[in-house]
Protein backbone atom coordinates (compact mmCIF):
# COMPACT_ATOMS: atom_id res chain seq x y z
CA UNK A 1 0.00 0.00 0.00
CA UNK A 2 2.71 2.37 0.55
CA UNK A 3 0.91 4.71 2.83
CA UNK A 4 -1.96 4.88 -0.36
CA UNK A 5 -5.66 4.42 0.50
CA UNK A 6 -6.73 2.83 -2.39
CA UNK A 7 -9.91 4.36 -3.97
CA UNK A 8 -11.46 0.54 -4.84
CA UNK A 9 -12.19 0.34 -1.30
CA UNK A 10 -16.02 -0.99 -1.90
CA UNK A 11 -17.33 3.20 -1.88
CA UNK A 12 -16.61 3.02 1.68
CA UNK A 13 -15.22 6.53 2.89
CA UNK A 14 -14.06 7.81 6.35
CA UNK A 15 -13.87 11.14 7.11
CA UNK A 16 -10.14 12.06 8.25
CA UNK A 17 -9.37 15.14 10.33
CA UNK A 18 -5.82 15.80 10.26
CA UNK A 19 -3.74 18.64 12.49
CA UNK A 20 -1.14 19.87 11.46
CA UNK A 21 1.83 21.62 13.65
CA UNK A 22 1.73 25.24 14.40
CA UNK A 23 -1.35 25.27 11.62
CA UNK A 24 -4.52 26.38 13.40
CA UNK A 25 -6.78 24.71 11.18
CA UNK A 26 -6.96 21.11 9.88
CA UNK A 27 -7.24 19.35 6.92
CA UNK A 28 -10.74 17.65 6.64
CA UNK A 29 -11.48 14.89 3.78
CA UNK A 30 -13.65 11.95 3.06
CA UNK A 31 -10.68 9.64 2.44
CA UNK A 32 -11.52 6.26 0.58
CA UNK A 33 -10.90 3.19 2.31
CA UNK A 34 -11.22 1.82 5.75
CA UNK A 35 -10.19 2.45 8.93
CA UNK A 36 -7.79 -0.39 9.29
CA UNK A 37 -6.08 1.03 5.65
CA UNK A 38 -5.81 4.79 6.71
CA UNK A 39 -4.40 3.53 10.17
CA UNK A 40 -1.88 1.76 8.11
CA UNK A 41 -1.24 4.44 6.16
CA UNK A 42 -0.61 6.92 9.47
CA UNK A 43 1.72 3.77 10.70
CA UNK A 44 4.25 3.99 7.42
CA UNK A 45 4.18 7.77 7.57
CA UNK A 46 5.81 7.77 11.28
CA UNK A 47 8.39 5.20 9.80
CA UNK A 48 9.51 7.97 7.71
CA UNK A 49 7.92 9.76 4.53
CA UNK A 50 4.49 11.83 4.47
CA UNK A 51 0.85 10.29 5.50
CA UNK A 52 -0.31 10.33 1.26
CA UNK A 53 -4.59 9.56 1.40
CA UNK A 54 -7.04 9.77 -1.23
CA UNK A 55 -10.33 11.26 -0.68
CA UNK A 56 -13.82 10.45 -2.13
CA UNK A 57 -13.21 12.32 -5.58
CA UNK A 58 -9.73 10.45 -6.52
CA UNK A 59 -7.49 13.33 -4.95
CA UNK A 60 -4.65 13.04 -3.09
CA UNK A 61 -3.30 15.23 -0.08
CA UNK A 62 0.33 14.39 0.79
CA UNK A 63 1.05 15.84 4.50
CA UNK A 64 4.68 15.03 5.58
CA UNK A 65 5.50 12.98 8.37
CA UNK A 66 7.13 15.79 10.56
CA UNK A 67 4.31 18.18 10.18
CA UNK A 68 1.84 15.54 11.35
CA UNK A 69 0.02 17.05 14.90
CA UNK A 70 -2.73 14.46 14.85
CA UNK A 71 -5.06 12.09 12.86
CA UNK A 72 -8.78 11.77 13.81
CA UNK A 73 -10.70 8.90 11.85
CA UNK A 74 -14.49 8.79 11.73
CA UNK A 75 -17.02 6.25 11.25
CA UNK A 76 -17.19 4.79 8.37
CA UNK A 77 -20.06 5.24 5.33
CA UNK A 78 -20.68 3.86 2.76
CA UNK A 79 -21.65 5.94 -1.13
CA UNK A 80 -25.24 7.75 -1.07
CA UNK A 81 -27.19 7.53 -4.22
CA UNK A 82 -30.03 9.87 -4.92
CA UNK A 83 -30.69 14.08 -4.46
CA UNK A 84 -31.14 14.07 -0.52
CA UNK A 85 -27.58 13.20 0.28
Amino acid sequence: MGGDTSPESGGVTVEVKIGIQNVAREIVLDASGTEDEIEAAFASALEGGSLVLTDDKGRRVMVPAGALGYVEVGEPTRGRVGFGA
